[in-house]
């Protein structure tokens, strides 16, 4: 998907927020939204009112009350709200904000949560920065600022709630097994400057910590080792499957086939067994903090 940068004024003076346009290719997600619009219009007509009408009693412009309508724009959770008091519908409209929360995200970002939303046991290697489930949302925020081609502001902001929206498989039940390699140089880089470079290492520290995770770091000093060529990450499921990909194997596309996921458990196996143990891993992060 990708974001409309500007909104227009609406009647009654109040811009219109910035919406989220829908991907054609996102055929889940578009029937998501088209349904969604539907509705909202058979409503809107119930009640009497003209889409101008309509749009100035929420405060929204009257096309973009269209384009919600016809299913090319996401509509926000104040959108709905707002339309749930304009049309009395008692909460109605107001619950389809759980419709659409998943579609604000790319598809490709819903597809990844759901994967790590089922796994069991999760094995990553990152080479090169904080994995994204590791990150703090300031940290996010200046990655995907930092993208080029630059990414609108709203581009931004999904971006960064799709990340921390991830973070909720630490607080699972049963909890799955989480495995991380992190290295040593990305735990250096300050990334967004002194004090957020301290907040994400803090963030590193509380992970660290949780029973169900294992947080190693793979130090300067180790010459060599599996993961030079990418990163690497393996989510296992409770029926006994599981996919995994690296940018340094299989084209980095990812891969389900035994064969190949033996490649990638066994560099991730050499990998671990190179890195700090989890105990000293804790102790120099808490060494680095200390130096910032």
């Amino acid at each position: 998907m990708r974001v409309e940068a500007n909104g227009t004024e609406g009647p009654t003076g109040e811009a219109d927020e910035p919406g989220w346009e829908v991907d054609p290719d996102d055929e889940s997600g578009a029937a998501v939204v088209a349904t969604v619009g539907r509705q909202l219009r058979l409503r809107r007509e119930a009640a009497g009112l003209r889409a101008a009408e309509f749009g100035q009693a929420i405060g929204y412009g009257e096309d973009l009350v269209y384009k919600v309508e016809a299913g090319r724009r996401i509509p926000r959770p104040e959108y709905l709200d707002k339309a749930d008091a304009a049309l009395r519908a008692g909460g109605l409209i107001a619950a389809m904000k759980q419709d659409v929360a998943e579609v604000r995200y790319p598809k490709k970002v819903r597809d990844l949560a759901r994967m790590e939303a089922r796994a069991v046991e999760l094995c990553v290697y990152a080479n090169h920065g904080i994995h994204g489930l590791l990150q703090t949302e300031s940290h996010a925020r200046v990655l995907l600022e930092t993208r080029q081609p630059a990414y609108s502001l709203d581009e931004v902001e999904r971006g960064v709630a799709a990340r921390m929206a991830r973070r909720s498989i630490f607080d699972r039940t049963p909890a799955p097994m989480l495995s991380f390699v992190q290295e040593e140089a990305a735990l250096r880089r300050p990334i967004g400057g002194r004090m957020e470079w301290r907040r994400q290492l803090e963030r590193l520290l509380e992970v660290a910590r949780l029973r169900s995770v294992s947080l190693q770091v793979m130090p300067l000093n180790c010459e060599t080792h599996p993961g030079l060529d990418g990163g690497i990450e393996v989510l296992k499921f409770g029926d006994g499957t599981a996919v995994g990909r690296s940018s340094g194997a299989f084209s980095g596309r990812a891969v389900t086939d035994p064969k190949q996921l033996r490649i990638l458990e066994l560099r991730y196996g050499m990998i671990r067994a190179q890195a700090l143990a989890p105990r000293e891993s804790l102790a120099f992060i808490e060494q680095v903090l200390g130096e910032t």
